[in-house]
């Protein structure tokens, strides 16, 4: 009970100890004191007491330990780590993808002449590689890029005029097919729509079977003037194993025949 000195035990009650100062199980020492008005009639009280008011406070510190670990991996995302997306430049996207194209027999080609209705047409490569455009006849396309074909109908037109604006844009690829032949799983004719190289087309393929011989490989590359073909032999190891050498992974052109024995 509470005296005017102090908090006393109630008479003739006692603690685990047997006397008064070994009352309360949650050991109020002699410097222990309670507020004036505050009167404890149960021992109880005071654990509820605390009890509640833990519960009142722990779920403010659950959430703010939750707002400051937000906060702190935020941070940290932003410092890049925690295994962070990296980020890539769009120049380095469209450069890694950009590529020159050849064009080839069967492509469908938009030639543009500035104030040269005539001239401005949608032509149709031929199986010999050639168009033929009014005024200057036939133009070989096959094997150039457009940039090339371009500087090359300039250079026919002028001498018809001066000054000459063209372009050449490239509507539809329907030249880049290969044929793969031999010891592959898929063997036959692939439509290619982008550079591709000789271990691209043979992945395309199926990659090779159980009889295949990987180190005699055969690239037969058509040759579209004089009409010769030209044979590149291939080994497997050299591309996969030599780091000093890129050049054995043949860039494939339209019309390539890869034969793997």
């Amino acid at each position: 009970m509470w005296t005017p000195w102090g908090w006393a035990a109630p008479s003739g009650w006692s603690g685990p100890g047997g006397s008064a100062a070994h009352a309360w199980p949650w050991a109020l020492s002699s410097s222990t004191t309670v507020k004036p008005g505050y009167h404890l009639t149960n021992p109880k009280e005071v654990p509820s007491m605390f009890q509640t008011a833990s519960q009142r406070l722990f779920p403010k510190l659950s959430v703010l330990s939750c707002a400051l670990l937000v906060l702190a991996a935020a941070a940290r995302a932003e410092n890049g780590q925690y295994g962070a997306e990296p980020e890539y430049s769009i120049e380095s996207v469209v450069s890694a993808q950009t590529q020159k194209y050849l064009i080839g027999p069967e492509d469908v080609l938009e030639i543009s002449v500035w104030k040269n209705a005539e001239l401005s047409k949608e032509v149709i490569v031929r199986p010999d590689g050639m168009i033929s455009l009014p005024l200057i006849g036939d133009v070989r396309a096959a094997g150039r890029t457009p940039a090339e074909l371009r500087r090359a109908i300039i250079e026919r037109l002028k001498e018809y005029q001066e000054t000459v604006v063209a372009s050449v844009i490239v509507k539809s690829v329907n030249s880049y097919k290969i044929f793969i032949l031999g010891e592959v799983m898929k063997p036959g004719m692939y439509e290619l729509k982008k550079r591709t190289t000789l271990l691209q087309a043979i992945a395309v393929a199926g990659g090779f079977n159980q009889f295949a011989s990987k180190n005699k490989i055969v690239v037969i590359r058509e040759r579209i003037e004089g009409g010769r073909e030209q044979k590149i032999n291939v080994r497997f190891d050299d591309i996969v194993y030599k780091d000093d050498d890129n050049t054995k992974n043949l860039v494939l052109m339209p019309g390539d025949t890869i034969f793997v024995p």
